[in-house]
């Protein structure tokens, strides 16, 4: 068993004070219009975006606002009681904020982004949206962080010379093409007192499949190749496929190589011809469901038919796809589903 490597980012994310130096959303709003307000947002950016000075933004934090005004309590002080050691202290302090102001700034300029891609999801799910992060520097960016609207931010370290991969996420709620819109990424590095960011809009999307449906739903019989009658009777001749397992099958049709598979429970089928096909038509399903309810079912379908190895077809209006199986087919169904009327 391998042990994770921690990394100075992780560390400081699980720092306790951490999220005292993630900004309110207030401020993050606020930030967001002031940066809008100078600089327009352009749209989605396809290519590698860089973050050179004029999109790199920076303002202090709650604690270093308090740094603020703390040396100048000390200064004032030192100036009403005439402390030459308080002198040093406050300019020697305030030599030490600007060098955080600066190394801040320097930690997240001049690094480069390029969209990820987004593997398909299942409505109700999570989208995970990737992106290369690339450091061309000959020093390491740390404590760096990547966040989307409304979701927790995700924190990194990025080594010199190459690139590092992060993955933010959102809730995928209804199926189709979900766009992440724009990015955050930001950090606070190294000691807290100034908020460096930049706002990033990549042109990316990821593929969100319907909620497939739940509870008990046995798949629709079989038929011959030809489209004319049923052929999944209970004769023993030729084997046809497999449904769902209802009680009072009998435990010999049980379709035991599929359970191991996917521990999923399937009766075989039998009819007098081998050349049986399993269709999953939009237009059997019953009239009172509504659309989105339709899909959901036939997605079950989909990945059922794939589970037990079926030769299966999908119908929809305006399009069919003939039986076939394996991954490839199973994906082209389900994104007939997802991105169906859109």
């Amino acid at each position: 068993m391998t042990r994770r490597k921690t990394s100075a980012g992780d560390l400081f994310g699980a720092l306790p004070f951490a999220p005292r130096l993630t900004p309110r959303a207030s401020r993050i709003a606020l930030r967001d219009r002031v940066g809008d307000w100078i600089f327009p947002p352009k749209g989605p950016e396809t290519g590698p975006v860089v973050l050179g000075q004029r999109r790199v933004y920076i303002l202090p934090t709650g604690g270093g606002l308090m740094f603020g005004v703390t040396l100048l309590l000390m200064l004032i002080g030192s100036i009403n009681y005439n402390l030459s050691l308080g002198y040093v202290l406050v300019f020697l302090l305030a030599g030490n904020g600007m060098v955080s102001m600066l190394h801040t700034w320097r930690n997240l300029a001049r690094i480069s982004l390029r969209p990820g891609k987004a593997s398909p999801v299942f409505a109700g799910e999570f989208a995970g949206f990737r992106v290369q992060v690339e450091n061309p520097g000959s020093l390491p960016r740390m404590s760096l962080a990547v966040q989307l609207s409304g979701q927790l931010p995700e924190y990194f370290n990025a080594a010199a010379g190459r690139s590092t991969d992060v993955e933010a996420k959102m809730p995928a709620a209804v199926r189709g093409l979900l766009y992440p819109g724009r990015f955050r990424i930001f950090t606070t590095y190294p000691l807290g007192l100034f908020y460096a960011w930049a706002i990033i809009d990549l042109d990316m999307h990821c593929l969100v499949y319907p909620k497939p449906e739940q509870g008990k739903l046995a798949l629709p019989p079989a038929q011959a190749a030809s489209g004319i009658g049923a052929a999944a009777g209970t004769g023993e001749e030729d084997f046809a496929g497999l449904r769902t397992f209802h009680p009072g099958d009998s435990p010999r049709r049980i379709a035991w190589k599929a359970f191991a598979r996917n521990e999923i429970f399937l009766s075989k089928q039998f009819s007098g011809s081998a050349a049986a096909e399993l269709w999953l038509d939009f237009g059997d399903l019953p009239s009172t469901l509504g659309v989105e309810a339709k899909l959901s079912r036939l997605a079950r379908w989909v990945i059922e038919s794939e589970a037990a190895g079926l030769r299966y077809g999908l119908r929809l209006p305006g399009s069919e796809y003939d039986p076939d199986s394996g991954a490839l087919h199973r994906d082209r169904c389900l994104q007939a589903l997802a991105l169906f009327r859109q």
